[in-house]
């Protein structure tokens, strides 16, 4: 008598195999939903209470507690109608200019910004909305991973969904950062100007717009040469910025 086993007698049936995958498939989807569902659930909560601390916030402080533990962020929330409206202008025309227009999305400028990123051979330019910034303030890290891309960009259709323009602009301008431990409108007017955000002048405004692509960097240079002329240039376009 044979004392061989066949192989086969303790390998998973394909069907069971089959079943498996498809418990495991079912269980990432179901992960994914639960996870989408969570940030579309904050941006319901959102769309009715001020956001208290953000993502971005939480990475920030945590970076500066490791070189200082006692380290705080300054920001102070600050009703829309109370914030200057030279600031809400300045901002429009530096960072979206479309922003009443568009969906969320600017593709012509997300075009140009691609063709000067290929001319340049680097990223040079971003093309981002402010509807999209605010997504990745709000819930995400500054990481340029695809994959943070694209829930960026589901999070911002579902932001021009269920918020008004007021509303995204309102929460925008107070959690932007604007500074080594500043986010906001008011917490940035206070640490360079030494008034509320609602006083702010014209210039005040326009040069606190210019800073905001790399506002620890322009901090150290408030008045070189390329953010005294960047204000001017912002100055001009703030009377035909459309604002909320």
């Amino acid at each position: 008598m044979s004392g061989k086993v066949s192989s086969d007698s303790t390998a998973h049936p394909p069907g069971q195999l089959r079943l498996w995958a498809t418990r495991l498939l079912a269980g990432a989807v179901l992960l994914l939903l639960l996870w989408q569902g969570c940030y579309l659930g904050w941006v319901v909560w959102w769309r009715y209470f001020d956001p208290g601390e953000t993502s971005f916030m939480a990475l920030r402080l945590e970076q500066m507690r490791e070189k200082n533990p006692k380290a705080e962020l300054k920001q102070g929330w600050l009703p829309y109608q109370k914030i200057s409206v030279q600031l809400k202008r300045a901002v429009v025309a530096a960072e979206d200019d479309k922003f009443i227009d568009h969906e969320g999305f600017d593709w012509e400028g997300i075009q140009k910004a691609l063709e000067k990123n290929q001319k340049k051979g680097k990223v040079v330019a971003g093309g981002s909305t402010i509807s999209q910034q605010l997504a990745k303030n709000l819930f995400l890290s500054g990481d340029k991973t695809p994959w943070r891309k694209a829930q960026e960009a589901l999070i911002t259709v579902w932001l021009e969904l269920l918020w008004d323009k007021r509303r995204i602009l309102e929460v925008y301008l107070n959690v932007v950062e604007w500074g080594e431990g500043v986010f906001g409108a008011d917490a940035a007017a206070r640490r360079y100007y030494a008034v509320g955000a609602g006083q702010l002048s014209a210039e005040q405004a326009a040069r606190l717009a210019v800073m905001l692509p790399a506002p620890r960097k322009f901090e150290k240079a408030p008045y070189s040469t390329y953010m005294n002329s960047r204000t001017q240039a912002i100055l001009a376009r703030m009377p035909r910025a459309a604002v909320p």
